[in-house]
Protein backbone atom coordinates (compact mmCIF):
# COMPACT_ATOMS: atom_id res chain seq x y z
CA UNK A 1 0.00 0.00 0.00
CA UNK A 2 1.52 3.41 -0.97
CA UNK A 3 2.64 5.61 1.92
CA UNK A 4 0.30 8.37 0.79
CA UNK A 5 -2.61 6.04 1.65
CA UNK A 6 -1.30 5.09 5.09
CA UNK A 7 0.09 8.43 6.34
CA UNK A 8 -1.82 9.80 9.30
CA UNK A 9 -2.28 13.27 7.79
CA UNK A 10 -3.75 14.23 4.40
CA UNK A 11 -1.17 14.02 1.62
CA UNK A 12 -0.89 16.28 -1.37
CA UNK A 13 1.73 17.29 -3.88
CA UNK A 14 3.60 20.39 -2.68
CA UNK A 15 5.16 22.77 -5.16
CA UNK A 16 6.49 26.23 -5.88
CA UNK A 17 8.24 27.64 -8.94
CA UNK A 18 11.53 25.86 -8.16
CA UNK A 19 10.81 22.58 -6.38
CA UNK A 20 8.08 19.97 -6.29
CA UNK A 21 7.51 17.35 -3.59
CA UNK A 22 5.56 14.33 -4.77
CA UNK A 23 4.90 11.07 -2.89
CA UNK A 24 7.76 8.61 -3.42
CA UNK A 25 6.47 5.87 -5.71
CA UNK A 26 8.90 2.93 -5.95
CA UNK A 27 8.06 2.00 -9.52
CA UNK A 28 8.90 5.56 -10.59
CA UNK A 29 11.52 6.84 -8.16
CA UNK A 30 13.36 3.87 -6.65
CA UNK A 31 15.50 3.03 -9.67
CA UNK A 32 16.87 6.53 -10.34
CA UNK A 33 17.32 7.20 -6.61
CA UNK A 34 19.31 4.01 -6.15
CA UNK A 35 21.38 4.64 -9.27
CA UNK A 36 22.33 8.13 -8.11
CA UNK A 37 23.10 7.21 -4.49
CA UNK A 38 24.84 3.84 -4.91
CA UNK A 39 28.20 5.51 -5.56
CA UNK A 40 27.73 7.97 -2.67
CA UNK A 41 27.45 5.94 0.57
CA UNK A 42 28.39 9.08 2.50
CA UNK A 43 24.83 10.30 1.94
CA UNK A 44 23.72 7.77 4.59
CA UNK A 45 26.55 8.36 7.09
CA UNK A 46 24.39 10.12 9.68
CA UNK A 47 21.10 8.22 9.46
CA UNK A 48 20.14 4.71 10.63
CA UNK A 49 19.29 3.18 7.24
CA UNK A 50 21.44 2.64 4.15
CA UNK A 51 23.52 2.50 2.16
CA UNK A 52 21.68 -0.11 0.12
CA UNK A 53 23.49 -2.80 -1.84
CA UNK A 54 20.67 -3.32 -4.34
CA UNK A 55 17.57 -1.53 -5.52
CA UNK A 56 15.37 -4.32 -4.16
CA UNK A 57 16.88 -3.87 -0.69
CA UNK A 58 16.14 -0.16 -0.88
CA UNK A 59 12.51 -0.83 -1.76
CA UNK A 60 12.08 -3.67 0.74
CA UNK A 61 13.56 -1.80 3.69
CA UNK A 62 13.17 1.92 3.09
CA UNK A 63 9.74 1.82 1.49
CA UNK A 64 7.98 -1.38 2.57
CA UNK A 65 9.35 -1.77 6.11
CA UNK A 66 10.25 1.76 7.13
CA UNK A 67 7.72 4.08 5.46
CA UNK A 68 4.65 2.15 4.38
CA UNK A 69 4.47 0.16 7.63
CA UNK A 70 4.29 3.27 9.83
CA UNK A 71 1.46 5.82 9.44
CA UNK A 72 3.65 8.40 11.21
CA UNK A 73 6.00 8.52 8.20
CA UNK A 74 5.68 9.90 4.70
CA UNK A 75 8.41 9.98 2.04
CA UNK A 76 8.51 12.47 -0.82
CA UNK A 77 10.59 12.56 -3.97
CA UNK A 78 12.16 15.99 -4.44
CA UNK A 79 11.96 17.31 -8.00
CA UNK A 80 14.06 20.26 -9.15
CA UNK A 81 11.76 22.15 -11.50
CA UNK A 82 14.58 24.34 -12.79
CA UNK A 83 16.02 21.31 -14.63
CA UNK A 84 14.78 19.82 -17.88
CA UNK A 85 12.01 17.19 -17.81
CA UNK A 86 13.17 13.62 -17.15
CA UNK A 87 11.84 10.09 -17.38
CA UNK A 88 10.87 10.14 -13.70
CA UNK A 89 9.05 13.47 -13.80
CA UNK A 90 7.93 15.80 -16.56
CA UNK A 91 8.40 18.78 -14.23
CA UNK A 92 12.16 18.33 -13.81
CA UNK A 93 14.88 16.12 -12.33
CA UNK A 94 14.92 13.93 -9.24
CA UNK A 95 17.05 15.81 -6.71
CA UNK A 96 16.62 13.62 -3.62
CA UNK A 97 14.11 12.58 -1.00
CA UNK A 98 12.66 14.11 2.16
CA UNK A 99 10.05 13.00 4.64
CA UNK A 100 7.72 13.59 7.53
CA UNK A 101 8.57 11.35 10.52
CA UNK A 102 7.23 10.72 14.06
CA UNK A 103 3.95 12.41 13.12
CA UNK A 104 1.13 12.51 15.65
CA UNK A 105 -2.49 13.43 15.04
CA UNK A 106 -3.09 13.54 18.80
CA UNK A 107 -0.26 15.97 19.51
CA UNK A 108 -0.52 17.80 16.18
CA UNK A 109 3.18 17.38 15.53
CA UNK A 110 5.62 16.00 13.01
CA UNK A 111 9.32 15.87 12.19
CA UNK A 112 11.16 16.70 8.98
CA UNK A 113 13.80 14.09 8.30
CA UNK A 114 15.46 11.62 5.97
CA UNK A 115 16.73 14.59 3.97
CA UNK A 116 18.92 13.14 1.23
CA UNK A 117 19.89 15.64 -1.44
CA UNK A 118 21.83 14.19 -4.36
CA UNK A 119 25.33 15.65 -4.87
CA UNK A 120 24.59 17.66 -8.05
CA UNK A 121 21.81 19.49 -6.20
CA UNK A 122 23.61 20.22 -2.94
CA UNK A 123 24.32 23.85 -2.05
CA UNK A 124 21.55 24.99 -4.38
CA UNK A 125 17.95 26.10 -3.83
CA UNK A 126 16.74 22.50 -3.56
CA UNK A 127 17.15 21.63 0.13
CA UNK A 128 15.90 24.95 1.50
CA UNK A 129 12.85 24.89 -0.76
CA UNK A 130 12.02 21.26 0.04
CA UNK A 131 12.21 21.92 3.78
CA UNK A 132 10.30 25.17 3.36
CA UNK A 133 7.46 23.47 1.51
CA UNK A 134 7.10 20.90 4.30
CA UNK A 135 7.17 23.63 6.94
CA UNK A 136 4.54 25.65 5.14
CA UNK A 137 2.21 22.69 4.74
CA UNK A 138 2.67 21.58 8.36
CA UNK A 139 2.33 24.95 10.08
CA UNK A 140 -0.06 26.95 7.95
CA UNK A 141 -3.60 26.96 9.41
CA UNK A 142 -6.15 24.56 7.99
CA UNK A 143 -8.18 27.54 6.82
CA UNK A 144 -5.40 28.37 4.34
CA UNK A 145 -4.69 24.81 3.21
CA UNK A 146 -2.14 23.67 5.79
CA UNK A 147 -2.28 20.99 8.45
CA UNK A 148 -2.39 23.45 11.34
CA UNK A 149 0.19 21.57 13.41
CA UNK A 150 1.66 22.92 16.63
CA UNK A 151 5.19 21.55 16.41
CA UNK A 152 7.69 20.50 13.75
CA UNK A 153 10.94 19.03 15.01
CA UNK A 154 14.32 18.37 13.44
CA UNK A 155 16.77 15.79 14.75
CA UNK A 156 20.29 15.24 13.49
CA UNK A 157 23.56 13.53 14.33
CA UNK A 158 25.65 15.65 16.72
CA UNK A 159 28.61 15.42 14.33
CA UNK A 160 26.54 16.46 11.31
CA UNK A 161 27.42 20.14 11.30
CA UNK A 162 25.82 20.76 7.91
CA UNK A 163 22.43 19.51 9.13
CA UNK A 164 22.65 21.69 12.23
CA UNK A 165 23.40 24.74 10.11
CA UNK A 166 20.47 23.92 7.86
CA UNK A 167 18.14 23.71 10.85
CA UNK A 168 19.22 27.11 12.13
CA UNK A 169 19.02 28.67 8.66
CA UNK A 170 15.45 27.41 8.30
CA UNK A 171 14.40 28.93 11.63
CA UNK A 172 14.46 25.92 13.95
CA UNK A 173 15.33 26.55 17.59
CA UNK A 174 17.90 24.47 19.45
CA UNK A 175 16.33 22.44 22.29
CA UNK A 176 19.06 20.12 23.51
CA UNK A 177 21.25 17.08 22.92
CA UNK A 178 20.04 13.51 23.48
CA UNK A 179 23.13 11.60 24.56
CA UNK A 180 23.57 8.02 23.40
CA UNK A 181 20.26 8.37 21.58
CA UNK A 182 20.91 5.77 18.88
CA UNK A 183 22.99 2.74 18.06
CA UNK A 184 24.39 2.37 14.56
CA UNK A 185 24.37 -1.43 14.33
CA UNK A 186 27.60 -2.44 12.54
CA UNK A 187 28.02 1.24 11.84
CA UNK A 188 31.74 1.16 11.18
CA UNK A 189 31.44 -1.28 8.29
CA UNK A 190 28.47 0.66 6.90
CA UNK A 191 30.35 3.97 6.87
CA UNK A 192 28.30 5.61 9.63
CA UNK A 193 29.64 8.45 11.78
CA UNK A 194 29.25 8.12 15.54
CA UNK A 195 30.10 10.42 18.42
CA UNK A 196 33.52 8.79 18.90
CA UNK A 197 33.23 7.90 22.59
CA UNK A 198 34.05 4.48 24.02
CA UNK A 199 31.28 1.89 23.89
CA UNK A 200 30.11 -0.11 26.94
CA UNK A 201 32.00 -3.33 27.72
CA UNK A 202 30.81 -6.31 25.67
CA UNK A 203 29.53 -4.17 22.80
CA UNK A 204 30.13 -5.25 19.23
CA UNK A 205 33.23 -3.23 18.26
CA UNK A 206 31.68 -2.59 14.85
CA UNK A 207 28.79 -0.68 16.44
CA UNK A 208 28.75 3.08 16.90
CA UNK A 209 26.89 5.38 19.28
CA UNK A 210 25.10 8.54 18.18
CA UNK A 211 24.14 11.65 20.08
CA UNK A 212 21.16 13.50 18.59
CA UNK A 213 20.68 17.27 18.46
CA UNK A 214 17.05 18.33 18.79
CA UNK A 215 15.52 21.45 17.21
CA UNK A 216 11.94 22.60 16.82
CA UNK A 217 9.83 25.18 15.03
CA UNK A 218 6.39 25.66 16.56
CA UNK A 219 3.15 27.32 15.55
CA UNK A 220 3.79 30.44 17.61
CA UNK A 221 7.28 30.82 16.13
CA UNK A 222 5.62 30.58 12.72
CA UNK A 223 3.13 33.32 13.50
CA UNK A 224 5.79 35.55 15.08
CA UNK A 225 8.07 35.88 12.07
CA UNK A 226 9.28 32.42 11.09
CA UNK A 227 6.83 32.25 8.17
CA UNK A 228 8.39 35.31 6.55
CA UNK A 229 11.95 34.21 7.41
CA UNK A 230 11.42 30.84 5.72
CA UNK A 231 10.02 32.52 2.61
CA UNK A 232 13.11 34.72 2.46
CA UNK A 233 15.43 31.70 2.62
CA UNK A 234 13.42 29.96 -0.11
CA UNK A 235 13.61 32.92 -2.52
Amino acid sequence: MPAAMTFCFPVQELSNKRVKLTPFVPIIHASPFFARTSSHPELFAHIPMGPFATESLLVDYLVAQWVDADPARMLFAVIDKTRSPTAEDESGALAGVIGYLTSSTQNLSTEIGFVVTLPPFQRTHVTSNAIGLLLQYALEPRSTGGLGLRRVQWQCNSVNVASQRTAVRMGFRFEGILRWDRVFDQGRSKGKEGHGRDLPPGTNPDDLGRDTVMYSLCWDDWEQGAREAVCTVMD
